[in-house]
């Protein structure tokens, strides 16, 4: 059996600092030596390593990794085994092309797949999409990871005084993507928690890596719903999910 799914609010997620720039991430700790060695171990982990485009199950090391990291403990509500490792070609804000890895539920890992292909085409850049940049060492160290797999709750809106919710995130399941998060903040009340994205919170000049109609009907082709398109004063541009929570 599966573990339970709890319902996510609507709109909901923060960041905790301005060196994390979503969620809660301030909570992590940084991972121990043992992970570096794992890291060491497999080429899948690593920026520079040459990659083929695919999915696949987590290897061994990736899963020690995952769980260093803290992203995954038991009690979260999918196994290890639930989730694969999708990998895909992008294009980096250096104008290269590079292979990212990305953690996602098995069940939507196909489609995911499709709309990275997409996003590969129309040539959207992507800052940072290492596996190591989420589960590494050194996690989050670049403030502009594009992401999937994180086990917590959601986060609250910027207009709250809290920083977290007591339901889980779709995040939590694998089935929710953030894309190039300072280019496409989490914003509430005209504020963001992340100030290396405040220049991007005036959504009409167009820079490199903000959310464009192309992508948001990439995404839309798998049924995924945009933070963007959030009621009310908080939005989530760089969000996209299985339900648009």
């Amino acid at each position: 059996m599966w573990p339970s799914r709890s319902e996510e609010a609507i709109g909901p997620k923060a960041a905790a600092g301005a060196d994390r720039w979503h969620h809660g991430r301030g909570m992590k700790g940084i991972a121990t030596l043992a992970l570096t060695a794992v890291l060491s171990v497999t080429g899948a982990t690593t920026h520079a390593a040459p990659q083929r485009t695919g999915i696949a199950r987590l290897t061994v090391p990736q899963r020690q990794a995952v769980k260093a990291a803290g992203e995954w403990h038991r009690g979260c509500p999918v196994w290890l085994s639930q989730l694969r490792v999708v990998s895909y070609r992008y294009h980096g804000f250096d104008k290269q092309t590079h292979v990212g890895q990305i953690v996602v539920n098995m069940d939507v890992a196909r489609p995911v797949a499709r709309v990275f292909a997409k996003l590969y085409r129309m040539r959207f850049p992507i800052r940072d999409g290492a596996f190591s940049s989420v589960y590494g060492p050194h996690p989050w160290k670049s403030g502009d990871v594009t992401a999937s797999f994180e086990c917590r709750n959601a986060g609250a809106s910027p207009c709250s005084s809290s920083t977290t919710t007591h339901h889980w995130s779709n995040h939590a399941f694998g089935e929710a993507i953030d894309l190039d998060p300072r280019e496409n903040p989490y914003v509430g009340c005209g504020m963001t928690r992340d100030k290396t994205a405040i220049s991007y919170l005036k959504r009409s000049r167009h820079r490199p890596g903000m959310v464009t109609s192309a992508v948001r009907r990439a995404f839309a082709s798998i049924g995924w719903g945009w933070g963007g398109s959030w009621v009310g004063s908080t939005k989530d541009y760089m969000h996209f999910s299985i339900n648009g929570h």
